[in-house]
């Protein structure tokens, strides 16, 4: 017979090496959630974050290198290389050239966009609008000129996607900027025609503005600022206009 003191030695060790076991067991659950957890969280955010600096790479390189030349003269192998990857990587970020020039213009034309609607949304009379806007457009070339060079460039350069991409965020532009018009008190009355074609005259007033901007090689204060007195008195001009018009 085991005598009690044994008995219990016996009983301590068997709860001790059950307890040891359920925490073993809970520290090797543990270690494969945490793997896991890991794997399905933290990793596909890294891969994600590395496609972005690569699309942002092949963006980047396509920039570049039309620069002094035609969008549609560049290759795939040359925007590759120039990104510093293989040529059948391209696929996982565009399906075409097209595609990666289209991508480039709304680029440029989304960020001017919002930054003019916000301007304009500032109280204020026209005359102030006017000047806020100018401004903005000459802040947002001046931070982007290799994108506008791109999109002055390519909005002659023909047809085809890119093109039309530009032809489409112009007119968004122009839309836009007609509802806004159509605020003012002397416009209310304007039918969605004309709000639209005094849009356009607008649109293509600030499109000379870009122009003359980037035709500025150097950053010339004293330009940029002729530029803009130039631009201002534009624009005021078609808005001075517009009560005489009906």
């Amino acid at each position: 017979m085991t005598p009690p003191y044994q008995s219990n030695r016996v009983n301590n060790r068997a709860l001790n090496s059950g307890a040891l076991s359920r925490v073993w067991q809970c520290e090797l659950a543990y270690s494969v959630y945490a793997r896991t957890l890991t794997g399905v969280t933290v990793e596909p955010e890294r891969r994600h974050e590395r496609k972005e600096r690569t699309r942002r790479a092949l963006l980047d390189a396509a920039l570049s290198l039309s620069a002094d030349r035609g969008f549609a003269t560049l290759s795939l192998r040359e925007v590759t290389k120039q990104a510093g990857i293989v040529p059948t990587a391209f696929y996982r970020h565009f399906a075409s050239m097209d595609e990666l020039g289209v991508a480039l213009v709304e680029e440029s034309m989304r960020a001017l966009r919002a930054m003019l609607r916000a301007a304009r949304s500032e109280p204020g009379t026209s005359t102030d609008a006017i000047r806020v806007s100018v401004r903005t457009l000459r802040e947002h070339v001046r931070a982007h000129e290799d994108h506008f060079r791109f999109v002055t460039r390519e909005r002659y350069a023909g047809g085809g996607a890119i093109g039309q991409a530009i032809a489409f965020e112009l007119k968004l532009f122009s839309t836009e900027l007609a509802v806004d018009l159509a605020r003012f008190d002397c416009l209310r009355e304007w039918s969605a025609e004309d709000l639209h074609m005094i849009a356009g005259l607008i649109v293509i007033a600030m499109l000379a503005t870009v122009t003359e901007l980037l035709e500025v090689r150097r950053r010339d204060e004293e330009a940029d600022e002729a530029i803009l007195r130039v631009a201002e008195k534009r624009l005021r001009l078609i808005t001075l206009a517009v009560p005489n018009w009906r």
